[in-house]
């Protein structure tokens, strides 16, 4: 439990933290500070849980390795990553000595404690006995420069030693074994150079060496009033050298010295180095009147020195014992406090007050690696944590008027970047930067109203479109009635300006890359969904300002191709209008504008069509060919050359176009019309125009001949052959050939033609050949159409040749006959033969069906010598027999069997046959006849039964279950 000193002092600490609260009331950035628990300080400190059995009289800390020296002859070793393994190392030496200083390595594993005796001991991390450095005794050593480049654990390579007496000495250390005659860890302590004040030499408070760019060695030597730095290059394989080179230099490569008048008796140097760097960043030297800190730049080839302040101490407190450097800050240890100093902006952000409790403070000292920050009393021990360090970076550097710098330090704190941003916007808005404060505007949450207002009274409109651009980039998508505003006000905007940049010649490069912007802006992916959502509005806009451009623009953008093709039409650019509808291939819009494209670019605009093909339905562009004047030949000719494309290259069905493309043919190329009807054939299935429509239209424009094409189509034959009749005889033959199948009306037509001749033309030789070409026709069926006053002479021939014709056909008939008559005498002798027929059987011939003796059972036997038992020869046939013969062979079989039942006498049964007989019933012997009509009509395994069963299964499938299962 905390003691109620501890308590106190936590009080004290916390009453000097600078507040971190903010006033009530809303702030302009539109977030609002809502913590729900108070921030930890910056620097938080934490008194170590131990209590040293003797006074604390040295400490040093790195890489979580802390050394201190307590009382007289102890030194505690603790590995603070396991911080309840203490080890402790007694120097066992007897004389009055007391140490004066130690010094760790930054790895943590090279110890050396410098007594007042002017003796050093060193101590190994891995060692447990301390060991005397011979070679160094007589110098009371200030400081040492650790070599961070060329260490490991068993030796510290070259180091620099700074005494009391202003020498600097190279050294090295190592726990090695080796020699032969003696291991001693000092390996060798040569003097370098001496460091002096004007009073002569000084004591080296510090000694701190690094090396930079291209091996330049760099050390940084302080005494208590100056600050001395050696560069020199030191090229790789002399090594072996030292640090010599840095110190023997001539008169004109003097060490840069920085001198302040000011003295304490002692001065102290911290540096801060970042992750992940071998050499450091800032610094802090504690001086005789104030703090000297800044950066270090070791590519310089004079100071390495940078931005270099000085923090001067207040009159009324007392002088500081220690510092340490972190990031931004620099800490100096009083007697009863601790101060932290922002680098930035050279203010006390942080005052720790200890009370006397533990005595006064000491030393302070930092862990160069892990970061921490150790103090120490005779008789306590405190460490400070530093909690995100950078926290409030961005307020300073905010106020210096360095944005860029406080942004980088507030990336993941938004409600932070929004006040640095509206700072900046503040800031470049004052110094007139306006289009540079838009940008920083837009990326606030400050009220959009003001800042728009803001711009509009300074009049600064490009500043303004600046704004609403970056504010527009930056909403979400689902803000749409927030993007709505924004896109339509930014295209008021740009129409304005484009129109003040128009009317004036000497900005035209201004003008374009402005019109180059809004169009950029237009059809800006991300404005593209608001703007096609309201495109009414936009296109009233650009109307209102009469930019036609633009709004063409703007359709084609909204893929408003029917505005942008009835633009052009409006504006006589037919060709234009043909080239937009060419390049998006929408079908409706051909559909659409075609009849007035139609009127002035016929010859393209059917182009146009055919490289459209199939994509168009030719029956929806029938409006468009039928607006045309009856002077305009080319129009009607590029109609037919279309209509033509889609019935001969497209196949085209439709009834639509079969029917005008003949219309056409019918009004103005009449000598196609009887090439397109003989192309489309004569089968009605396979015509696709109207047979109807097309004769009305031949014989309204009296196209005879393709009539009586159509007619023959029809198969109106007698109208065929009375139409042609009036145009060609021969054509009138030819139909008259047509109705094949037909005799009696082939023989009408040919009569009609036979009629025309004699009677209209008078021509009896061309009757005449009428009857040669008709078989149909004879000489007797024209005689009566000629006139009672011809004289026979002109057909004399003709009547030969038909008495001849008879005659010959008499012959054929007598020869008929005689044939008939000699078939006939043959057919008696073969069935007078038939009956005389017989066969043979023996008693040991076998049923070619059941393989027992024949002669067992009735039997029937074939010419074909294959006899079988009645019985078998049923069962053999009745299987392969149509169901209709199948039952009718059962109702015989019942018949028979009823017939052969026993009569009680002979003569009864005669008597029944009679009156059967007389009754019209079949007797006995009939109706066996009848059932071997049907089972012994041919033999089943030589006659047509068997070809008649040879795709039929072996086995019956109703029943191959059983026989499969038998097999098994």
């Amino acid at each position: 439990m905390a003691s109620i000193l501890e308590e106190y002092e936590n009080s004290l600490s916390r009453d000097n933290f600078p507040s971190q609260s903010r006033g009530p009331g809303i702030p302009l950035s539109g977030y609002v500070n809502a913590r729900l628990e108070k921030e930890t300080p910056i620097f938080n400190k934490q008194r170590i849980d131990f209590t040293p059995p003797e006074n604390i009289n040295s400490m040093v800390v790195c890489s979580n390795q802390l050394c201190m020296s307590l009382g007289k002859e102890t030194i505690l070793r603790i590995d603070l990553v396991k911080a309840d393994q203490p080890n402790q190392v007694e120097l066992g030496r007897k004389d009055d000595f007391k140490v004066h200083k130690m010094f760790l390595d930054p790895s943590g594993s090279h110890l050396v404690i410098a007594l007042n005796t002017s003796e050093c001991l060193y101590l190994n991390r891995n060692a447990q006995k301390v060991r005397p450095l011979s070679r160094w005794k007589g110098h009371l050593i200030e400081s040492i420069g650790w070599n961070k480049f060329q260490k490991n654990d068993t030796t510290t390579g070259p180091i620099l030693v700074g005494t009391a007496q202003g020498q600097i000495f190279e050294a090295e250390i190592s726990t090695t074994e080796g020699g032969l005659f003696g291991t001693n860890p000092d390996q060798y302590f040569r003097y370098l150079h001496t460091l002096e004040e004007e009073t002569g030499p000084a004591p080296v408070c510090c000694l701190e060496i690094n090396c930079g760019y291209e091996n330049r060695y760099c050390v940084i030597a302080t005494t208590r009033k100056r600050l001395f730095q050696f560069a020199a290059k030191i090229t790789e394989g002399t090594e072996q050298q030292g640090f010599a080179p840095l110190f023997n230099q001539t008169m004109d490569d003097l060490p840069s010295i920085q001198e302040f008048p000011g003295n304490l008796g002692y001065s102290e140097i911290a540096f801060y180095t970042q992750k992940l760097r071998t050499y450091p960043t800032a610094f802090a030297w504690m001086m005789g009147n104030g703090v000297l800190y800044g950066n270090l730049d070791f590519t310089r080839p004079d100071s390495v020195l940078t931005d270099v302040q000085v923090w001067e101490y207040p009159s009324n407190v007392e002088k500081p014992i220690s510092i340490v450097i972190t990031q931004f800050h620099f800490l100096l240890l009083l007697p009863d406090r601790v101060k932290a100093i922002c680098t930035l902006n050279g203010q006390v952000v942080f005052e720790d007050i200890f009370t006397e409790k533990f005595g006064p403070l000491k030393r302070m000292v930092k862990d160069p690696v892990i970061g921490q920050i150790w103090i120490h009393t005779e008789r306590a021990v405190f460490r400070y944590h530093v909690e995100r360090e950078p926290r409030d970076v961005w307020k300073m550097y905010m106020s210096m008027g360095k944005f860029d710098l406080a942004k980088e330090f507030c990336k993941d704190r938004p409600e932070c970047m929004d006040m640095v941003l509206a700072k900046e916007a503040e800031h470049c808005f004052q110094i007139k930067k306006y289009k540079e404060s838009a940008k920083c505007y837009a990326l606030t949450q400050n009220y959009f109203e003001e800042i728009a207002l803001k711009f509009i009274e300074a009049k600064q409109e490009e500043a303004l479109m600046e704004f609403l651009l970056k504010k527009l980039s930056n909403l979400k998508p689902t803000e749409k009635i927030q993007v709505t505003l924004l896109t339509t006000w930014l295209t008021e905007l740009y129409l304005n300006h484009l129109g003040a940049l128009e009317s004036d010649s000497s900005k035209r490069s201004l003008y374009l890359k402005t019109r180059e912007d809004f169009r950029t802006f237009l059809s800006s992916k991300i404005n593209r969904e608001c703007l096609s959502n309201n495109r009414a509005s936009i296109y009233d806009l650009l109307a209102s300002h009469g930019d036609t451009d633009h709004m063409v623009y703007f359709a084609v953008l909204m893929e408003d191709y029917e505005r942008v093709v009835s633009h052009h039409c409006q504006n006589d650019d037919y060709d234009e209008a043909l080239n937009v509808l060419s390049k998006h291939k929408d079908k409706n819009l051909f559909y659409k504008f075609s009849p007035v494209l139609m009127q002035h670019i016929p010859k393209k605009v059917v182009d146009a069509w055919v490289k459209m093909g199939k994509k168009l339905d030719p029956k929806n562009l029938i409006p468009a060919l039928v607006n045309y004047n009856q002077s305009a030949c080319t129009q009607i000719n590029e109609a037919i050359r279309y209509m033509e494309f889609c019935v001969y290259e497209l196949r085209e069905t439709e009834q639509a176009i079969h029917n005008y493309l003949l219309s056409l043919y019918a009004q103005f190329l009449p000598d196609s019309l009887l090439i397109y009807l003989e192309k489309a054939g004569t089968n009605p299935n396979r015509i696709y125009y109207d047979l109807k429509y097309a004769l009305r239209l031949c014989a309204e424009h009296e196209h005879h001949r393709a009539c009586v094409h159509v007619y023959k189509v029809m198969e109106l034959y007698e109208e065929a052959v009375d139409l042609a009749l009036k145009v060609d005889v021969d054509l009138a033959k030819s139909c008259a050939d047509l109705p094949a199948d037909d005799e009696e009306l082939q023989k009408k037509l040919w009569l009609k033609i036979a009629r025309h001749v004699v009677q209209e033309e008078k021509d009896v030789k061309k009757a005449m050949v009428c009857l040669s070409s008709c078989n149909l026709l004879k000489i007797e069926d024209i005689l009566p159409f000629f006139p009672d006053f011809v004289t026979i002479d002109h057909f004399k021939e003709a009547i030969c040749s038909s008495l001849q014709a008879y005659n010959q056909h008499i012959e054929e008939l007598k020869q008929e006959m005689e044939d008939a008559t000699l078939s006939a005498k043959r057919i008696r002798e073969d069935m007078q033969e038939m009956r005389n027929k017989y066969g043979s059987v023996d008693p040991q011939d076998k049923c070619s069906g059941c393989d027992f003796p024949l002669l067992n059972r009735p039997f029937y036997l074939f010419l074909c010598d294959h006899m079988f038992h009645s019985d078998c020869l049923i069962q053999t046939v009745y299987p392969n027999l149509p169901q209709y013969k199948q039952f009718k062979m059962e109702d015989l079989q019942k018949k028979l069997a009823a017939a052969a039942q026993p009569s009680k006498s002979r003569s009864h049964a005669k008597d029944e046959d009679s009156r059967s007989l007389g009754k019209g019933q079949k007797s006995h012997e009939q109706i066996k006849a009848d059932l071997d009509d049907i089972i012994a009509a041919e033999c089943p395994f030589c006659g047509e039964l068997m070809i008649r069963s040879i795709d039929k299964p072996f086995i019956d499938p109703q029943h191959y279950k059983e026989e499969m299962l038998s097999w098994l």
